[in-house]
Order: structure tokens, then C-alpha cells, then sequence
């Protein structure tokens, strides 16, 4: 008893990690994402005052507030919403402040500005925040303390709000009781100005009105309406509406964009002006500054199909009249612009695929131009927005640096014309992947294609012609030979290639294809620490909206399907290109010949199977739950799951019979009026139940993730917050399947000598059923996904992946431990302990050594695919969904390939060491001999 308690208090003082402290970092991956970030609230601020470096904080389209260090892009912190938001995110931060202010939905929260924490949170009920600005001035004096922010919130209520600085109470409310829709708040250093939409009575345009509050009581002040009716009939038309400088200001434009129409805010004077230039104008971006005691300057961005030109207008506050300065040329390449004050001056800076310039907003003479370097992860890609900070010296722009968004999803900040780093955002939006394989050498496919069809002679006659022309690939292979070997002994680049990964050993370079929300195509080596390879648009090939595009992995090529468009597209997998007829026929399908694979497709509460790539598409069964239930998921076995052994042996040396029928699916089912969850077993082939079990008790809002590999499922459930206290929590169930319940017998199947599991269809009539061995868990936090590991032959043990939501992080529990095996209420016996069995326990913590993330947070975890390696130990794990995250697990260790630590450099010394010994010592053993052989006995 005493050594058990020693042993267990050792066990508990060692020192733990998920894997080995000289492979992280190094066999993982992690990509921590905001999303594509937008362009409002995006900005370069100092985290407090005094502080000599910027930060870059900005709020992404899925509502995800954080901040980017600037110098190396590393992620210093976010927030993720809990909840689905509602509405757009803004983000405001004021000058010589250390917190930013954020508004996603109807939650307006202050943040610290150096490491993210909550400061304070106010909640709109039953509204939602249509605009934040912050205070920076009261009559004209800039505040020291705390500044408070206006809110602008529309719902059952319309009106604008003034919140403490310091703690996020409300000071005043102006409540707007019209019918009109808010569109924005500004401020100027004496007032603040509330800006709504009023719908006309006659046409479909809408009018400005501008209502004018006091900062220190909320009172209305003045109201004015602007005839903007003709223009303005949705609001895409209004260009710019206010900012924190001394003369905000309205800007909109007609139609077709032919006239831009500017107003000061604050007087009812409009000035119009023409836009330049003959080409169809696609869009208009104004740029202003949002410092208070700015030069009273702003630009204009008009953007055609083919270029992009600007417009720099002056604002006279004496005068209340905006007239244009100076006009900058236009360029017939996509860029954008970005505006940098520096004191009361305001300069603007533009952004293209080559080049990047300064321009001051009083006169239009170049003060900086630097080049830009090319970087594959800009292929392709043009500048969306930016956002720039400059310093300019003597009248010269010394150095500039500009965050871009560019069209391909990638976010890049260039500082002087160089990439100082790229973050692929375009990957927080990802919705499904598929592994994709080594890229396979379609021509040789092609030729080994042709030799099948030939005759014996001709085939061989064919193929010694092919290797004569192989040969001239020979004398390449040749010189890159000693560099394989040198990057073998002392470690390979960073940098990979398509090459590279063909001629991966160990399998670790796969691919892995992703598709985005928003339709956007990339290839990811995941042994690469997730480069991407390739990123392409799926607009290129068609012309729709994407809503949600699936992929389907075969070989050499991928399929996208999407609800947007009937059909399917094969994309390479190697180039991103359409994959041609050619390249379609030549690849096989991925079962064997006389063999059909069957599809499932769940219509309105029905699961459906039907036989793929059929020319007349007919279920071939279908399954409904009984009344009152209905069905919220179902798994497959994998198309590829190698079974190493037919049966478990015991520690007796008798078998037990695994039940391997390849055609399972598991179904989960729920009924809310009776809080029970079923699951049910059914064999996809003919669509029999094979196997059901139900569960009460449970909280059927919450997720239910399941998995089936090989012999065994497993699938999750939260009990009920009004059960019974005992059984309260999270149940994770494990159930194996086996021919019989006794060893040795092969159940309903040993009377027939040619059945097997294996092919049920085989056996009389229907699949033979299982016999079922379960066992239940109490973990300690809810399971959102599921997934199994692979290998090639599938000797190694299994692993079972779960993704754990409440700390975002990915835990791999091995298949001994939650073996249905296990004895309860007794210790195991020798020959279960042979087995490698362990005494039953309901509680099954999740031991820190579990956890694949190791010190990750990966955020919005969707799905986790794994796939198998090219070494038998290894299997490979991907995880999407808001962040990427992919590593390698070896459940069964890595017993077929040397450690990360093994000395490659001595071992090479100490063979040739032992060669040059042999050299000296031959010559003396062969001596020696001769010498023997003389000697007289």
C-alpha cells in the first residue's frame, strides 16, 4: 500500500507535457487569427501614453477584437465573442488612453490596450450598437482622464447614448422617436452631431438629417434635413459620414457615381463635384483624419476595373467651403490609400502591387517612394485597404509602414517597400478540408495507363522508350542528390516546394485543401508548419456567390461542390488549376473493381442512402427515428480504415472476434419534449439496424459529437442541469463491437465457413448483428468534435481526438484507457493485466499529457481530420474552424523512425572512424595470419 502511494506521489511531482520538449514547436503548427480584418476600424495606436511603439488593433468580419505587434505580426492579444454577435463590430481608441473601446452587438466594452483585459462592459438591452465614437474634446478642451464614448444604438428604442470612460455607466440618452434609421454618430470639439436616414414619401430615396446634441446634457440642439433623396436610395451611396476632426463631414454620390456631393457638418450648404476620368467608376473610398486638431484635408479614391486614381480636397473653417486642391494621377494597376497624421499634418499614402508613396495633403510633390518586393504569399493578390504610419523628416518621408489587405486574404505589413511578415486570415473563415495526399506525377499515370491496354511486347517496348527518356531527368536528380543527404544529416529549409514534398520519406509533407467560406481555394503542407502552397479564388472558374463550398478528396484532384450551383468542380490538387478530362479518367476510384460506394444525404429529418455516381440517383434505404425524435448527426467509417488484426487477444491466448463490417453509420437522434438522446447502429449496405441504446436525462441543446473506426464508436453527452446531482456533467460513451461474447466463437457467422464481417452482404439475407460492450465516463468539460486516428496498416493503436470548446485546446485520450474492457468494481486479473487493463473508474480526468495543444489556445475549433503518415507509427491531425492547428501523434510511440535528438553527425563520424580502423587494423590480422601459418606447432 505504502509503495502504490510513493509511486502515485512521484507520478504526481514529475514533470508533464503533451509531447516531447524538443518537438514542440517544431512537429506543430498553430495559425492564432483575428480574420480579415476591417477597414473602419483598423489602426496603428499606442498602447498607453509615453509608450514609443504602436500597436495595430483592429475588429475582423466575425466580430474578433485584438491587437497585432507590428513588428513581427505575432498575435499580443484578442477577444472572441461568446455568442453569435449581431450587427457590425467597431472599434475606437483615443489618444494618450490606455484602454480601446469596442461595440459588437449590444455589448459595448472597454479593453486594456496592452494586454487585452476587461476593464468594463456596458449592455444595450434590446438594441444594438449601429456606431461608436470617443470624446476627445468638451468645448474645446481636451480631456486628461478618461474619455467617455457616444454610442449610437437602434432597436425597440432608436437614440445615442454617452458612457463613463471610466466605468462604462450611462450619463445621458437622447432618444430619436421618429421613424428614421440611425445610420452614425460624429463629434466635434463643441458638439455632437446624430445622423439618420429619413425615408421620403414620394420614391425610394432617402434624405440626411442631422441632429445636433450638446456633450454635457444630450439636449437637442438644432435639426436640419439635406435633399439627398434623388441619390441616395440604399446606403452604399454615402461615401463617408463624419469623423473626430474640427470639421466632420457628409459625402455621398449619385448613382452611377458621376458627382460627389460634400456637406460640413453642421451647415446645410452642399458642394458638389464631378468625378474624373472616363472608365465606369466601381467604387469611391474617402479618407479623412481622425485626429481633432488635424489640417481639415481629406482624399478621394475612386476605383475602376482597370486602375485607380485620387482626389485631395481642402476644407476652409472660416468659410464653411470644401474645394478641391490637387489631383493625383491615375495608375492602371489596383491599389488603395491610407491617411498618417503626424502633429496637425496629414499625410496620405499609396499602396499598389509595386510600389508604395507619400504625398502631403497640402501639396501633391512626392515626399517617399519606395519599391515592393514580391512574396508568393502576394501572388495574385492586389491592396484592399490599408492602414499607414509615417514619419517624415526635413520634408522627406524617411520611413513608412502600411498594414494591406490584400484581395487574396492575406494581411502583410510593408515597411519600406519590404514584406516584414504576412498572416493568412483568409483561413478564419475556413469550412471544409480534405487531405489530399502526395501530388501524383500525372504523366507517368497517363503512360502506365497506355501500357495496360498494350500487348506484352508493346508494353514492354513502351516502357524501355520511357526510361530512355527518364534519363534525361538524370543528370538533375544527380546534383541534387548531395544536398538531400547534407539536408538529411543537418535539417532541411523552411522553405518547401512541390518537389520537396514528392520526395518526403516519411509522409510527413500532405497536403491539406481548404475551403473558405467566401469561396477561396488553398493548399496547406502541413509538414511545413502549414505553408501555403497555393491560394486561389473559385470565381476564376465560375460566376456566383459561394455560400458554404465542400470538398471531397480523390486521387490527384479534389471535388468542390457548393448550394450556389448544380455540378461539381475537380480542382488539382498540386497547381490549384482545373484538373483536366484527361487527368479525371486516368485516376482510379477509390474502391476496388465490382465494388459501390453509397452516399448519404439527411432531407428533412430522414437519412437517405443512395448509390454514388450513379446515372439514375434511387435511395437504397432510408431510416427515420421513431415519432417524437429527430436525427441531429451521423458518422461513417472511414472509406480507409485498415484493420491490423481480425480479433483481440486475451491474455489467455484465446481471441475474441471483432465485428468489422465496413459498412457502418452511426446516427444520433433527439427528442426535446422527453429530453432523451438514441443512437442507432444501421449497416449503410442494405440499411438495417443493427444496434440502438437511448439515454434520458440529457440536454439536448448541446452538441452530441460521434465517431466510429474500425470495431468500436464513441460518442459525448451533456446530462441535463435537472437531473439527479450524481450523474450531472458530461458522459463521454465508448462501445466495442464484437462477433460473440465468448472468445474463441464467431457467433451467428461459425456456421457458415465463407462469411465474415468483413463482406455482410455475403451472409444469408441480412448483416449478422453485433454483440455490443459499452462503458461510460464522467469527463469534466463538454465535447464539441471527434475524431480517430490513422495509419497506414493500422497496427498502431488508436487515439481518440477531442476538442474541448471551453479551453479551446485539442486532447488525444488513448484507446486503452477508455477500453469497454476495463473490470469494475475489481482489479484486474494477471491475464487482464497482460492485456494492459485497469480497474474501472467512472471519473476519467484528462491528463495534461492528453492535451495535443500543449500551451495553444486554438480558437473556434470546427472539425479535426487526421489521416495516416508514411511511416506505420505516426499519424497526422488537422484542426480548422477560427484558428489552424496541425501536428503529428504517435499513439504507440515512434518505434520506426530515429528521434528528433539522435546525433546523425557522430554516428557518420564513428562509421568512418570504424573504416579508417579497419584500413590499419586488416593489413596486421592478415600478418598475423601468415605469421601463424608458419609457425611450427
Amino acid at each position: 500500500m505504502r509503495l502504490h502511494a510513493v509511486l502515485g506521489l512521484a507520478a504526481c511531482l514529475a514533470p508533464v507535457s503533451a509531447i516531447f520538449e524538443d518537438d514542440a514547436y517544431h512537429i506543430d503548427f498553430h495559425y492564432a487569427l483575428l480574420g480579415l480584418p476591417k477597414h473602419d476600424t483598423t489602426f496603428f495606436q499606442k498602447p498607453y501614453g509615453g509608450s514609443k511603439a504602436s500597436l495595430l488593433y483592429s475588429v475582423s468580419e466575425n466580430q474578433t477584437i485584438g491587437a497585432i505587434n507590428p513588428k513581427d505580426g505575432a498575435l499580443v492579444w484578442r477577444q472572441h465573442p461568446v455568442l453569435e454577435p449581431r450587427g457590425k463590430g467597431h472599434l475606437r481608441a483615443a489618444d494618450e488612453q490606455d484602454t480601446v473601446v469596442s461595440a459588437v452587438g449590444n455589448r459595448v466594452t472597454a479593453w486594456s490596450s496592452s494586454d487585452g483585459r476587461l476593464v468594463w462592459e456596458t449592455i444595450v438591452d434590446g438594441a444594438v450598437v449601429e456606431d461608436l465614437e470617443i470624446l476627445e474634446q468638451e468645448d474645446g478642451i481636451t480631456k486628461d482622464e478618461a474619455k467617455d464614448a457616444i454610442v449610437l444604438v437602434s432597436g425597440t428604442s432608436h437614440g445615442v447614448k454617452r458612457l463613463d470612460g471610466k466605468t462604462g455607466r450611462v450619463k445621458w440618452t437622447y432618444e430619436d422617436t421618429s421613424s428614421d434609421t440611425p445610420f452614425q454618430v460624429s463629434t466635434s470639439p463643441t458638439t455632437i452631431y446624430y445622423i439618420s436616414l429619413h425615408s421620403s414619401m414620394i420614391g425610394a430615396g432617402s434624405k440626411l438629417k442631422v441632429t445636433s446634441l450638446s456633450p454635457i446634457t444630450g439636449k437637442k440642439l438644432d435639426q436640419y434635413t439635406l435633399s439627398s433623396d434623388t441619390e441616395i436610395t440604399s446606403r452604399d451611396h454615402i461615401v463617408f459620414a463624419g469623423a473626430n476632426t474640427a470639421a466632420p463631414i457628409l459625402a455621398w454620390t449619385d448613382k452611377t457615381n458621376k458627382v460627389l456631393k460634400v456637406n460640413i457638418i453642421g451647415t446645410k450648404a452642399v458642394a458638389s463635384f464631378y468625378t474624373p476620368g472616363e472608365d465606369p467608376i466601381e467604387k469611391v473610398v474617402l479618407h479623412a483624419p481622425g485626429h481633432v486638431n488635424s489640417q481639415a484635408h481629406f482624399l478621394v479614391e475612386y476605383q475602376t476595373p482597370f486602375g485607380h486614381s485620387a482626389e485631395v480636397y481642402h476644407v476652409d473653417l472660416k468659410k464653411n467651403t470644401v474645394s478641391r486642391a490637387y489631383t493625383l494621377p491615375e495608375l492602371q494597376v489596383r491599389g488603395t490609400f491610407a491617411t498618417s497624421t503626424t502633429d496637425a499634418n496629414v499625410y496620405f499614402v499609396r499602396v499598389t502591387e509595386d510600389e508604395v508613396s507619400v504625398v502631403s495633403s497640402a501639396s501633391h510633390g512626392i515626399l517617399g517612394r519606395w519599391p515592393t518586393t514580391r512574396s508568393p504569399a502576394l501572388a495574385g493578390g492586389y491592396p484592399v485597404h490599408a492602414v499607414s504610419e509615417v514619419v517624415v523628416k526635413s520634408g522627406a518621408a524617411t520611413a513608412a509602414r502600411s498594414a494591406v489587405l490584400f484581395s487574396n486574404g492575406q494581411w502583410a505589413l510593408i515597411r519600406n517597400g519590404e514584406i516584414a511578415w504576412t498572416r493568412p486570415e483568409f483561413l478564419s473563415q475556413v469550412s471544409s478540408a480534405v487531405w489530399a495526399g502526395l501530388p501524383e506525377v500525372e504523366a507517368l499515370a497517363a503512360e502506365l495507363e497506355v501500357e495496360r491496354h498494350q500487348n506484352v511486347v508493346s508494353a514492354y517496348i513502351h516502357r524501355v522508350k520511357r526510361h530512355v527518356q527518364d534519363l534525361e531527368h538524370f543528370p538533375a536528380w544527380a546534383q541534387s542528390l548531395p544536398q538531400r543527404l547534407l539536408g538529411s544529416v543537418v535539417g532541411k529549409p523552411k522553405q518547401t516546394t512541390v518537389d520537396d514534398i514528392q520526395q518526403d520519406t516519411f509522409g510527413f509533407h500532405k497536403l491539406v485543401i481548404v475551403a473558405t467560406e467566401k469561396g477561396r481555394l488553398a493548399a496547406l503542407d502541413v509538414g511545413s508548419r502549414g505553408k501555403v502552397l497555393w491560394n486561389m479564388h473559385l470565381t476564376q472558374f465560375a460566376d456566383t456567390i459561394f455560400e458554404y463550398p465542400t470538398l471531397k478528396a480523390h486521387s490527384g484532384y479534389v471535388e468542390v461542390k457548393d448550394p450556389s450551383f448544380d455540378g461539381s468542380f475537380f480542382i488539382n490538387s498540386t497547381t490549384g488549376g482545373l484538373a483536366s478530362s484527361v487527368n479525371l479518367q486516368m485516376h482510379g476510384p477509390l474502391v476496388a473493381e465490382g465494388q459501390k460506394l453509397v452516399s448519404f444525404t439527411l432531407t428533412n429529418g430522414v437519412l437517405t442512402g443512395s448509390l454514388e455516381n450513379q446515372p439514375n440517383i434511387e435511395s437504397v434505404w432510408t431510416f427515420e427515428p421513431p415519432s417524437g425524435e429527430r436525427i441531429v448527426g451521423y458518422a461513417s467509417r472511414p472509406l480507409k480504415d485498415p484493420v491490423a488484426s481480425i480479433g483481440k487477444v486475451l491474455g489467455d491466448r484465446r481471441v475474441l472476434y471483432k465485428y468489422l463490417n465496413p459498412n457502418l453509420v452511426l446516427v444520433t437522434a433527439v427528442s426535446e419534449s422527453t429530453r432523451t438522446a438514441s443512437v442507432y447502429l444501421l449497416d449503410s449496405a442494405s440499411g438495417q439496424l443493427l444496434h440502438a441504446t437511448s439515454h434520458s436525462d440529457v440536454d439536448t441543446s448541446r452538441p452530441i459529437p460521434s465517431t466510429i473506426s474500425e470495431n468500436w464508436f464513441s460518442y459525448s453527452l451533456t446530462i441535463d442541469s435537472t437531473a439527479s446531482p450524481e450523474s450531472r456533467g458530461y458522459q463521454l460513451i465508448v462501445s466495442d463491437l464484437y462477433e460473440s461474447p465468448l472468445p474463441d466463437d464467431r457467433g451467428p457467422l461459425g456456421a457458415s465457413s465463407n462469411s465474415s464481417t468483413v463482406k455482410p452482404s455475403s451472409a444469408q439475407g441480412d448483416a449478422a448483428k453485433p454483440y455490443v460492450l459499452s462503458q461510460s465516463y464522467q469527463i469534466a468539460a463538454e465535447i464539441s468534435h471527434m475524431a480517430v486516428t490513422q495509419t497506414r496498416q493500422g497496427i498502431t493503436s488508436r487515439e481518440l481526438i477531442i476538442t474541448i470548446p471551453s479551453t479551446n485546446s485539442l486532447v488525444g485520450i488513448p484507446r486503452q484507457v477508455i477500453d469497454p474492457r476495463r473490470p469494475i468494481g475489481r482489479d484486474p486479473t494477471p491475464n487482464e493485466q497482460a492485456e494492459g487493463l485497469t480497474r474501472y473508474t467512472p471519473l476519467l480526468p484528462l491528463d495534461s499529457k492528453w492535451h495535443l495543444t500543449h500551451k495553444y489556445e486554438v480558437l473556434g475549433i470546427k472539425d479535426v481530420i487526421t489521416s495516416e503518415s508514411g511511416i506505420e507509427s505516426t499519424s497526422l491531425v488537422f484542426a480548422y474552424g477560427h484558428d489552424i492547428f496541425g501536428t503529428r501523434v504517435a499513439p504507440s510511440f515512434a518505434f520506426d523512425i530515429l528521434g528528433k535528438g539522435f546525433n546523425k553527425i557522430q554516428m557518420l563520424l564513428t562509421v568512418a572512424a570504424l573504416f579508417v580502423g579497419v584500413l590499419f587494423v586488416a593489413p596486421l590480422v592478415r600478418r598475423k595470419q601468415i605469421n601463424t601459418l608458419w609457425t611450427i606447432p
